[in-house]
């Protein structure tokens, strides 16, 4: 069993879900000795600054957080997720429960990635601060996190493909594609990336996204799915983040077809929805 420390989003039990993770018991827990800092570089600049610790020496300074109990086989997860390597390291921290202190694992952004010029989204923050009400830390941090600045969200227009006449891909397709991604019916070739986004190739690869990026909203329960972007039931915040993504995707990699998913009726309404 990994103990593991989340004091960012995987504070919150539907994130980490969404990120493949189910702990097996998840309780409050604070770091003295440390802040909080939103300073690591995202892969893509509109979602701002992620979550950081710092070490201060100075026990007055704390990190309100979460210790879940994870599986050992959870580890490969939130590598991914937590960029082990390229955004983060891993440390061990000594944090305080009800139970007493514990030794738990914490992702510590990397030198690299860091960027003191980063804000917070307003997702990412409610996302923060939905588990930390959750685990019931205390009024006076949530409401310093409630206070901070944050990155104005981009706001694009309605996304076009850059190009008509595109191929279509089938779902296997796609999987046999191990360096190309789809999100919202279009299909992105991730070979010609940035380095730094090369670590996305096996989060991302062969991979429709679509739910992953849905199931990321501070207003997600983790119940989405495929039919219902195909069938155009998303809210105006969903529509939205998938146009800012689909945005993104277009600026890092080459937009290169169509997603058809075994129902072609559902996903030619869905391409209607978010083209």
């Amino acid at each position: 069993m990994i103990p593991y420390f989340g004091y960012g989003s995987n504070m919150d039990l539907v994130s980490m879900r969404a990120k493949g993770v189910e702990p097996l018991r998840s309780q409050r827990a604070s770091l003295r000795g440390w802040r909080l800092h939103f300073n690591v570089e995202h892969f893509f600049p509109h979602e701002g600054g992620m979550g950081n610790i710092v070490a201060t020496g100075n026990p007055s300074d704390r990190v309100e957080g979460v210790l879940h109990l994870c599986r050992q086989s959870d580890l490969r997860a939130l590598d991914k997720v937590e960029a082990y390597g390229i955004g983060y390291d891993r440390k061990e921290v000594l944090v305080e429960t009800a139970d007493g202190r514990a030794e738990a694992l914490a992702y510590v952004g990397l030198p690299d990635s860091i960027n003191d010029g980063c804000l917070p989204t307003r997702r990412y923050l409610n996302i923060l601060m939905r588990g930390a009400k959750a685990a019931g830390v205390d009024s006076e941090y949530l409401e310093n996190l409630a206070g901070l600045e944050v990155l104005p969200p981009p706001g694009l227009p309605m996304w076009r493909p850059p190009r008509q006449g595109a191929p279509n891909f089938s779902e296997k397709d796609l999987a046999s594609r191990p360096k190309m991604t789809a999100l919202a019916g279009a299909v992105f070739d991730m070979s010609s990336c940035r380095p730094r986004h090369r670590i996305l190739w096996d989060w991302f690869g062969g991979r429709d996204v679509t739910l992953f990026h849905l199931r990321r909203l501070d207003t997600s329960d983790g119940s989405e799915t495929l039919d219902d972007v195909a069938a155009g039931r998303l809210t105006q915040w969903q529509r939205q983040y998938l146009t800012d993504y689909l945005h993104a995707f277009s600026q890092e990699y080459e937009y290169v077809g169509n997603l058809l998913r075994n129902d072609a009726a559902s996903c030619d309404k869905g391409r209607e929805v978010t083209s």
